[in-house]
Parts: structure tokens; sequence; C-alpha cells
């Protein structure tokens, strides 16, 4: 299977390690909506971390708890207000 390598600029690296770094989300998730392989993404992010000076330490346990409640609060929250809004949008077009 001959195929031809693909090459991104460093600006899209960077973007892209930007966008694992700062939304939290798994690598493989970010690199499956880029269309990137997975091990180059890491890469990138590695790197990234790396030219930042790593400042920012990892997560310890009960941080990431932590992290996955706030998480699921903020999906419920969303949840509800859409379903409010259906709500609201329905008896405002009942009563005229």
């Amino acid at each position: 299977m001959a195929g031809s390598r693909r090459s991104f600029s460093r600006e899209y690296r960077e973007e892209a390690a930007k966008l694992v770094i700062e939304t939290g989300r798994p690598i493989a998730q970010v690199a499956k909506e880029l269309g990137v392989g997975e091990v180059s993404l890491g890469k990138w992010v590695k790197d990234y971390r790396a030219a930042q000076g790593g400042d920012e330490s990892p997560l310890d346990v009960s941080e990431r708890a932590r992290l996955r409640e706030l998480e699921r609060e903020a999906r419920d929250l969303r949840l509800e207000n859409e379903f409010l809004k259906k709500a609201a949008a329905y008896f405002a077009k009942d009563h005229r």
C-alpha cells in the first residue's frame, strides 16, 4: 500500500495539541475529529508540553474525581437548560 505522508504546519500541530490540553478530551477522540493519527497527536501534545516548560502538573486522583463530577454536573445542567427552553417554547406557542 503506497501512500503519501501528510505534513502539517507547526501552527496546526500546536493548535491540535492545545485542543487536547485545554479541553481535557482524550487524544483518541480529538485525533479522530481532526483526521490525524493518535500516535502523531500524542507526540504533538508531548512536544507542546515540553516547549511550554511543563508548568502544569498532572492532576492527582482527587482532582480528577472532582473534574469528572463537575463535567457531569455541567452536562446535566446543559440538558436541563435545553429541556426548559423547549418547554418554554411549547407553552408560549400553546397559549397564543
